[in-house]
């Protein structure tokens, strides 16, 4: 099982960038002594949340290429990856008690048991081996595709449902290394699901399965012992309500190729953040 030095797999390292905030003197960030965070940093933190859920809200994936970066300005990533996990699988559960008739169950039936397989793996990998060489092959892929996608390009014909396996365990493998494999499973969907709410909802429950995972394994390593992750986590919960929300009724009044070219540039984001990451290490 990995150690907390080496959570920091488990997410892209578009955390590294560093964002152009205030440098404000303690004594005006630190006057309650109750906040985990300081109240103007607690401010910028629930905005950036809010932001991040908008984009789960219409893609059902991508909210550490914008909480992240906002995050890390003030948390450490062996706090900001159970933090997320939390919220992640908070929001996703909301989304499917909301719309669980939605999720196409057939497609579930394929990918989720590829996934859990990809899963094993790639928990394998971290353990034994280097796994930048497939990050950067990833992060390519998902970056062309995006980019190809969001400037009108698409596939002849829809995948084949054969097509889950690759993709179901491909996507396990990456969730594990990088906490990056909802854009797999967003690329498989958007062709084979019609409607934009319907692979919305199916994107969401596949989330919240693969981040179940994730839960699982913090709850093994003891991190959610940590008193200001949980803190942390209810103060954020508004936010990620609010910001699911918005994006929700985004989807619901969104034509399918605008969902769709949304959805490729959250891929394509995904992919950039697979590739700094390895150019960074």
């Amino acid at each position: 099982m990995p150690d907390l030095f080496q959570l920091d797999l488990l997410l892209p390292d578009l955390f590294l960038l560093d964002l152009p905030l205030p440098d404000l003197p303690p004594d005006l960030l630190f006057p309650a002594g109750l906040l985990p965070l300081p109240p103007l940093a607690m401010g910028i933190v629930c905005a950036g949340v809010a932001v991040a859920y908008v984009i789960f809200g219409i893609a059902g994936f991508g909210t550490a290429l914008v909480a992240g970066p906002v995050l890390a300005n003030w948390l450490p990533l062996s706090t900001i990856v159970p933090l997320l996990a939390l919220l992640d699988f908070a929001a996703a559960s909301v989304n499917v008690a909301r719309d669980r008739n939605a999720a196409d169950r057939s497609e579930l039936r394929r990918l989720v048991p590829a996934m859990l397989a990809g899963s094993a793996v790639g928990a394998a990998i971290l353990l034994l081996g280097q796994p930048a060489p497939l990050q950067l092959a990833l992060g390519l892929f998902a970056l062309a595709y995006g980019m190809y996608s969001a400037i009108g390009w698409r596939p002849a014909a829809a995948f084949s449902p054969r097509a889950a396996l690759p993709f179901g365990v491909v996507g396990g493998i990456c969730s594990a290394l990088f906490g990056s494999g909802g854009f797999l499973y967003a690329i498989y969907l958007g062709r084979r699901i019609a409607s934009p709410d319907r692979q919305r909802v199916t994107q969401s429950t596949l989330i919240g399965l693969s981040t179940l995972t994730r839960l699982i394994l913090f709850l093994l390593a003891g991190v959610y012992a940590d008193r200001p992750v949980w803190m942390l986590a209810l103060m954020l919960a508004p936010a990620m309500l609010i910001g699911t929300t918005i994006g929700r009724r985004i989807t619901l009044s969104l034509p399918k190729a605008t969902f769709l070219k949304m959805v490729s540039v959250v891929v394509a984001a995904s992919g950039a953040a697979l590739v700094w990451r390895y150019v960074a290490l």
